[in-house]
């Protein structure tokens, strides 16, 4: 499998928790050094509640279209980003800039104009899709960190290497579809850091190539950053049941008391073959706690708990438990078991009240 040594340094939130050695061999890999804890922050307090939480790094956007979360009332202004990088560097945190959306011909200036305040706010790194972008970042300012975003959909170690040779890329942000034997895979073929996706929403399409919720509002995720656009979507009552609406396309039926989930394409109900269920994928959360030592010892730098959208309570309550099973992991690699408490803890999050372990599991459809 190969030798693999993390590059990064223990944050201040690591060291307070440390347990054990910080290396082991298994199956052949060395393990050296902690991988890294990396939470959602949808506003400032959200930011302070991941880093009080145990975060190793996080990662925010900016109050405009150029992040994939430009929710109304969600995000940072250039007051509150300069505060929220300053409680991360007192803290040994990183601060991590997304910039996943593509610049729009009209007047792609915020873009780069948001590049330029990561840089100059002392950012540690930001997240890119685009290559006009990322020859930006890359040549004007060269010690900042560059994250090939999962918008991007670099899932093989060709992409990655060439993303790395023509814009220094230092991490990519591996999309949600590859098992772990392909992780390992991957990682024996590139240097450049690899970052999964740990805990949260579950996207069964391949990021940044998926065309369902574009076909029906006419808006490119890519774009807008979301699949369901809140202007597309519609809650109406009929009868006894509650009806879900994707730009007057229905989506789903609930009974009385039974749970919504928020209207996507991909987690709607449909009829087929008579009958009406998940055609795709039922609503429920990724989480990789009972795999967490063979998603560690694949040799990945980073787990990411997705939810920029979420909660205060969500961010602490998460990074809380992550941070917790990491620690516990490190303490005793070989012995390491998924506690109850984290998985109940985490099903409370969770879409749809449950979680599946997605596509680490080879036999996830």
């Amino acid at each position: 499998m190969g030798l693999y040594k993390s590059r990064f340094c223990l944050s201040a939130g690591a060291v307070r928790a440390q347990q054990g050695v910080l290396t082991h061999e298994k199956n052949g890999l060395e393990i050296m050094d902690r991988v890294e804890v990396l939470a959602p922050a949808g506003n400032l307090p959200s930011l302070k509640a991941a880093v009080d939480a145990g975060a190793d790094a996080v990662y925010f956007g900016f109050r405009n279209a150029t992040n994939a979360r430009n929710f109304e009332g969600l995000n940072f202004s250039e007051a509150e980003a300069i505060e929220g990088i300053a409680y991360c560097d007192q803290h040994g945190v990183k601060a991590n800039v997304v910039l996943n959306t593509y610049p729009q011909i009209e007047d792609p200036s915020a873009w780069y104009d948001t590049v330029d305040m990561a840089a100059k706010y002392g950012a540690n790194a930001v997240i890119v899709a685009n290559m006009a972008l990322l020859k930006y970042a890359h040549e004007r300012y060269p010690n900042l960190g560059l994250h090939l975003s999962v918008q991007a959909s670099a899932s093989n170690y060709e992409a990655v290497n060439f993303y790395q040779k023509h814009f220094g890329i230092k991490r990519v942000i591996l999309p949600r579809v590859l098992n772990v034997p392909e992780i390992v895979a991957l990682k024996e073929k590139t240097d450049v850091e690899l970052e999964v996706f740990a805990f949260g929403g579950l996207c069964v399409m391949a990021e940044g190539r998926c065309y369902l919720s574009s076909y029906v509002t006419g808006v490119s995720p890519n774009i807008e950053g979301v699949c369901s656009p809140a202007r597309h979507v519609q809650f109406q009552n009929e009868g006894e049941k509650l009806q879900t609406r994707l730009n007057d396309v229905l989506i789903a039926e609930y009974e009385q008391g039974e749970e919504a989930a928020y209207p996507t394409i991909c987690k709607g109900r449909f009829e087929a073959n008579d009958h009406i269920y998940h055609v795709m994928e039922e609503p429920s959360s990724l989480n990789i706690l009972e795999m967490l030592p063979e998603v560690i010892e694949a040799g990945v730098a980073s787990l990411k708990i997705e939810g920029r959208q979420r909660t205060k309570s969500y961010v602490s309550t998460v990074t809380k438990t992550m941070r917790q099973a990491v620690d516990a992991y490190y303490a005793n690699p070989e012995r390491f078991r998924a506690k109850g408490s984290w998985l109940r803890t985490l099903n409370q999050t969770s879409e749809g009240s449950t979680h599946t372990l997605g596509t680490y599991q080879e036999n996830w459809q």
